[in-house]
C-alpha cells in the first residue's frame, strides 16, 4: 500500500512539475514583440536590435528558465509530500530530525544557481558599463518635456529638437502615437555610438527597449551608454522616469540609416535634402533640419 501511494504521489508531482514549467516559461517568453516598436497586447521583450540587447535577452532567457525548474521543483515537491506523507497513507510519521546528505544538497545547488545566473549577469553589466571605442558621439538633454539631441563632433549639424507629434500628425504620419516626434535622432547602422545623457530640470531616463537602453538624465551630470544598431529602421522609446505631468509626452524616435546616407546627412548639415543650398533654403522658411 505504501509503495502504491508513493507511485501515485511521484507521478502527480511530475505531472504538476512538467505543467508548471511549461506554463511559466510560456508566460516568460513567449510574444515577442517586433523589432523597434512594442505590439499590440504583447507582453515580452521587444527583438533585440543590438549586442547588449541580445545578451540581455538571453540572460533574460536563462533566469527564466532557472525560474521556471525552480518552481516547478517545489511544486512537484510538495505535491509529493502532501500525497505521499498524508495523515491516512502514513499514520506513523517519521521521527528524523536531520539528513546531512539533504541538507547539503539544499546549501550547494542554491549556491552552484546564483554561479549560473551571476556570471553571464556580470559579463553583461561589463559589457553595458565600459564604453568601447565609438564612430559617433550624440549628446541627448532631457527638457520639459521633450528631448534635444546636438552632435559634438559636427559643428555644422543644428540642435534637434525632438517634439512628439499629436494623434492626428501620428496618424497622417503613419507612425505610433505616444512614440513618433517630429524630429528623430539620426545614427548609422552598424556603427558604434556613444550617447551623452543629462538633464536641464528634472529628472528624466532615455530608454530605447530594442537597444537595451535605460539611462538616467540627471540635472549637472552627464551620463554615458552605447550601441550599435544591426538593422536600418526606425526605434521607438520613452522617458521611463515619472518626470512631471507630461511625462508621457518624451518619446524617443531614433533613425538608423547607412553610412552612406549618415555621411550624406552630416555634409548637409542635419537634412535628408541633395545640396546645402537647398537645406539652407529650407532653414530659411521656418523648418529644422530635423523636421525634413
Amino acid at each position: 500500500m505504501r509503495s502504491k501511494n508513493t507511485i501515485v504521489a511521484l507521478v502527480v508531482a511530475i505531472i504538476l512539475a512538467i505543467i508548471s514549467f511549461v506554463v511559466l516559461t510560456f508566460v516568460g517568453l513567449a510574444g515577442e514583440q517586433g523589432l523597434g516598436k512594442p505590439a499590440d497586447n504583447g507582453f515580452y521583450l521587444q527583438a533585440p536590435a543590438t549586442p547588449i540587447m541580445t545578451e540581455l535577452t538571453g540572460v533574460y532567457t536563462l533566469v527564466t528558465y532557472i525560474i521556471g525548474a525552480i518552481v516547478a521543483f517545489v511544486l512537484g515537491l510538495m505535491a509529493y509530500i502532501m500525497i505521499r506523507f498524508r495523515e491516512k497513507a502514513n499514520p506513523i510519521p517519521s521521527k528524523t530530525s536531520h539528513n546531512t546528505l539533504i541538507e547539503v544538497i539544499w546549501t550547494v545547488v542554491p549556491v552552484l544557481i546564483l554561479f549560473v545566473i551571476a556570471i553571464p549577469s556580470m559579463i553583461l553589466l561589463y559589457n553595458q558599463d565600459v564604453i568601447p571605442d565609438t564612430e559617433v558621439t550624440v549628446k541627448a538633454v532631457g527638457n520639459t518635456w521633450n528631448w534635444s539631441y546636438t552632435y559634438p563632433d559636427h559643428e555644422n549639424v543644428d540642435e534637434i529638437i525632438s517634439n512628439p507629434l499629436d494623434k492626428t500628425q501620428a496618424t497622417d504620419a503613419g507612425k505610433p502615437y505616444l512614440l513618433a516626434t517630429d524630429a528623430a535622432l539620426v545614427v548609422p547602422v552598424n556603427t558604434k555610438v556613444k550617447v551623452l545623457v543629462t538633464s536641464l530640470n528634472n529628472m528624466h531616463s532615455w530608454t530605447v527597449p530594442s537597444f537595451g537602453i535605460k539611462m538616467d538624465a540627471v540635472p549637472g551630470i552627464i551620463n554615458e551608454t552605447w550601441f550599435e544598431v544591426y538593422e536600418e529602421g526606425t526605434y521607438y522609446g520613452q522617458c521611463s522616469e515619472i518626470c512631471g505631468i507630461k511625462h508621457y509626452y518624451m518619446p524617443i524616435e531614433v533613425e538608423v540609416v547607412s553610412k552612406a546616407e549618415y555621411a550624406r546627412w552630416i555634409a548637409n548639415g542635419g537634412s535628408f535634402t541633395s545640396t546645402v543650398a537647398e537645406n539652407n533654403s529650407l532653414m530659411g522658411s521656418g523648418q529644422t533640419a530635423a523636421q525634413k
